[in-house]
C-alpha cells in the first residue's frame, strides 16, 4: 500500500571525453545523414497533460521522418490556429483529463476552457476546405475536402487519462470519456470538415494503455497518407509582486536526486562536470530554453532529463535502435513491440520501474547511447501543479501548498517515490538558502465574490487545500455564517480523511473557524467505525441543507480531490438529494445538475 507522508510547503514569493559530451540536439532535428525532407511537411499538434500524448506525438513525428515527410510537433497552445489552413497536413493528438477537461496546453491564455477551434466567433464552414483525421484517447477520424487549392488533412488522437473502470470493466462516466476529442470532433464537422478515418478511442486505463488502440490505427493513417504522398524511390519562477487568487495553482519544477544524477552518469560513462553547447541540426527546431548555453551534464541530467518517470513504449524503441549489444538489442526489440506490450506492462508498467532503473538493467547499451540523443530518448522533468492553499490577505508575501510525499513499494526492492513531493521534503533551509523554481497560473477553481453567496466544499485528503485559500479569503472579507439557521449564507466545509489524528490537516485552525462562527465543518474518518464512511455519506446525512443552501440560496458547490472514485460518488450522492430533498425525477435531476455546471455553481478540480 502507498505510504503517504505529508508536507506542508510555505514558500516566500518575492523574491568523460569531450567528443561525447557535445549534445547537439534532438533526435528530430540532427543526423547529417539524413536526406532534405520534401514538401509537404506534416504538422503535429498536442494536448498532453501527464506526458502519454505528447510521447505519442512525439512518436508520430519520427515515423512521419521515416517515410520521409518533414515534421514538426508542437504543443497546442504554442500554435496559432488561424494557421491551419496554410498547413498541407495536421494530426492532433489530445488527451482528455479530469472530468472530462482538456489538458492545460489545449487551454488558450484567454478565459475560454476550450481552444479557439472550439468557439462560437468562428463562423460555421469556417474550414470547409480543411480536410480532418481525429484520433482520441480511444479514437482517431479524419477529413477531407474538395476545394482546388492545397487543403489541410485533420488528425486528431486523445486519450481518455484517469477515467475509473466500473467492477464490470466498464468506464464509470461514460458521457466524459474522451470527452475534449468528441467535442473537437463534432465542432470540426461544424466548421466544414469530413471525416478520412473512423474516430478512434483509446483509454489510458486499458491493460495494454492506449497502445492497444495506436498501433492499428497508425497502421491505416500511414496508408491513406502514402497514398496521398508517396516515399520517392531515390530517398534513402515567479517574479516579485504577482499576485494569486483562491483556487489558482502553484507549478513546481522539481530536480532529480543527486545519488540519481551520480548513478546515471556512472552507467552512461558521463563526466558530470563537463560543459556543452547545444546545437540545433534543423534551423525550424530550436534548442530547449530551459537548458542554459553552455550547460554542464551535472545541470542538463539534474534539472532536465526525468530519469525517474516509468519509460513509454517508444524509449525501448529508440533505445534498441541505439544499441550495440545483440542480446540486450534482442530483448529491447522484443519490449517495444507490439506483442511485448504484455511482457513491457510486467517488466515496467506495474512494478513503476524507473527509466534510470531500466538502463541499468541494460549496461551495456546504456554505456553506448550518444550523448547526441539523449533529449530524444529521455523526456524532459514536468512541472508538477499545486492547488495553493494560504490567502494574501491573511498571509501577505507568503504562499503554502499542502503536498503529500508519495512513497509505496511494488515488488521491486526500493520503494517507489514520487520526485517532485520527495525533493521538496529533502529541502532544508537550515542548511543554507533554498531556491524552488515556481509559477502561478489560474485553476480551475472560481469562487463566487459576493459576500452574501454561500459555498459548499468538498476536500477530501488534500483536496482541501484550495479550500483553505478560499476560506481565509472570505473570512478576511468578513463573510461569515451565523448559527442558527445552518442554511445561513457561509463557509460549508465536508473533509474526509481516514484517520483523525493523522490525516486531519489544519484540524485546529478548523476547528477555531468554527468557534468564531465562519464555517460550518462537516468530517468523515472513514477507518474510525466498522463501517467505512466517507463524504458522500456526510453529504446525503445534510441533504436537506445541501438543498437548501443550492435551489434557495444560490449556494456553490465545489469539489477537489482525486479523480478515481469520490467525483463520481460525490455526484451521485447530490443526484439523490435533488430527488429525495427537491422531489425530481432522474432526469430532471440530471439536467439540475447540468444547469449548476453550465452556470459554474457546480466545480471540480480534480487530478489522477
Amino acid at each position: 500500500m502507498p505510504c503517504r507522508r505529508e508536507l506542508m510547503a510555505s514558500l516566500p514569493v518575492d523574491g568523460g571525453s569531450g567528443s561525447r559530451q557535445r549534445l547537439p540536439g534532438r533526435l528530430l532535428r540532427r543526423g547529417s545523414w539524413r536526406p532534405k525532407m520534401p514538401t509537404p511537411r506534416l504538422l503535429v499538434l498536442f494536448g498532453s497533460q501527464t506526458g502519454t500524448a505528447q510521447d505519442v506525438a512525439e512518436r508520430l513525428g519520427r515515423e512521419a521522418q521515416r517515410r520521409r515527410l518533414g515534421c514538426r510537433v508542437q504543443a497546442l497552445d504554442s500554435y496559432a490556429v488561424a494557421n491551419l489552413i496554410r498547413e498541407p497536413l495536421v494530426i492532433f493528438v489530445c488527451a482528455t483529463t479530469g472530468q472530462g477537461d482538456p489538458p492545460d496546453n489545449m487551454k488558450s491564455s484567454s478565459p475560454s476552457r476550450y481552444p479557439p477551434c472550439y468557439r462560437v466567433s468562428l463562423e460555421v464552414g469556417a474550414l470547409t476546405w480543411v480536410s480532418c483525421a481525429c484520433r482520441t484517447s480511444g479514437g482517431l477520424y479524419s477529413g477531407k475536402t474538395c476545394r482546388p487549392l492545397p487543403c489541410v488533412r485533420w488528425t486528431l488522437p486523445s486519450w481518455a487519462l484517469g477515467t475509473p473502470p466500473t467492477p464490470m470493466g466498464q468506464p464509470r462516466c461514460i458521457h466524459r470519456f474522451n470527452f475534449v476529442a468528441k467535442k473537437l470532433h463534432r465542432r470540426l464537422l461544424q466548421l466544414g470538415g469530413s471525416a478520412l478515418m473512423p474516430m478512434c478511442l483509446g483509454d489510458d486505463q486499458h491493460e495494454l494503455g492506449p497502445d492497444a488502440t495506436i498501433d492499428p490505427w497508425l497502421g491505416d493513417l500511414w496508408e491513406k497518407v502514402l497514398r496521398l504522398y508517396p516515399v520517392p524511390l531515390d530517398l534513402p519562477v515567479i517574479p516579485p509582486g504577482v499576485p494569486f487568487a483562491p483556487g489558482d495553482v502553484v507549478l513546481i519544477q522539481p530536480s532529480n536526486s543527486a545519488a540519481h544524477i551520480q548513478q546515471f552518469c556512472q552507467v552512461l560513462g558521463l563526466d558530470p562536470k563537463q560543459y556543452f553547447i547545444l546545437q540545433p541540426r534543423e534551423p525550424d527546431v530550436p534548442c530547449p530554453p530551459e537548458l542554459p548555453q553552455p550547460c554542464s551534464v551535472w545541470h542538463l541530467v539534474s534539472q532536465y532529463l526525468d530519469i525517474a518517470s516509468v519509460p513509454r513504449r517508444s524509449f525501448f524503441e529508440l533505445l534498441a535502435c541505439l544499441s550495440l549489444h545483440e542480446l540486450e538489442r534482442e530483448k529491447l526489440l522484443e519490449l517495444s513491440s507490439a506483442q511485448g506490450q504484455e511482457d513491457l506492462c510486467e517488466y515496467c508498467s506495474r512494478p513503476r520501474r524507473t527509466i534510470l532503473e531500466v538502463l541499468c538493467d541494460f549496461p551495456h547499451t546504456a554505456g553506448a547511447i550518444p550523448p547526441d540523443y539523449l533529449l530524444d530518448l529521455i523526456p524532459q522533468i514536468r512541472p508538477r501543479a499545486f492547488s495553493i492553499a494560504s490567502s494574501l490577505l491573511v498571509h501577505p508575501r507568503r504562499l503554502q501548498i499542502l503536498v503529500a510525499v508519495v512513497q509505496y513499494q511494488t515488488r521491486l526492492r526500493e520503494p517507489r517515490r514520487g520526485l517532485c513531493s520527495s525533493w521538496l521534503a529533502s529541502l532544508d533551509p537550515e542548511k543554507g538558502p533554498v531556491q524552488v523554481p515556481l509559477w502561478v497560473r489560474p485553476g480551475g477553481l472560481a469562487f463566487p465574490e459576493t459576500p452574501d453567496t454561500p459555498v459548499i466544499m468538498v476536500g477530501p485528503g488534500t483536496g482541501v487545500a484550495p479550500f483553505r485559500a478560499a476560506i481565509q479569503e472570505r473570512v478576511a472579507q468578513g463573510q461569515t455564517v451565523s448559527r442558527p439557521p445552518l442554511c445561513s449564507p457561509g463557509n460549508f466545509l465536508f473533509f474526509g480523511c481516514r484517520w483523525q489524528d493523522q490525516d486531519f490537516y489544519w484540524a485546529a485552525e478548523w476547528q477555531e473557524l468554527e468557534k468564531r462562527g465562519c464555517l460550518t465543518l462537516v468530517t468523515a474518518f472513514s477507518r474510525e467505525q466498522g463501517q467505512k464512511v466517507y463524504v458522500q455519506h456526510r453529504l446525503r446525512e445534510r441533504g436537506p441543507l445541501v438543498w437548501e443552501l443550492l435551489d434557495h440560496h444560490g449556494a456553490y458547490f465545489y469539489l477537489a480531490g482525486n479523480a478515481k472514485y469520490m467525483p463520481a460518488d460525490v455526484t451521485e450522492a447530490l443526484m439523490s438529494i435533488f430527488q429525495e430533498e427537491g422531489g425530481l425525477s432522474h432526469p430532471n435531476a440530471a439536467t439540475y445538475l447540468a444547469r449548476l455546471q453550465r452556470t459554474l455553481r457546480f466545480q471540480t478540480e480534480t487530478w489522477a
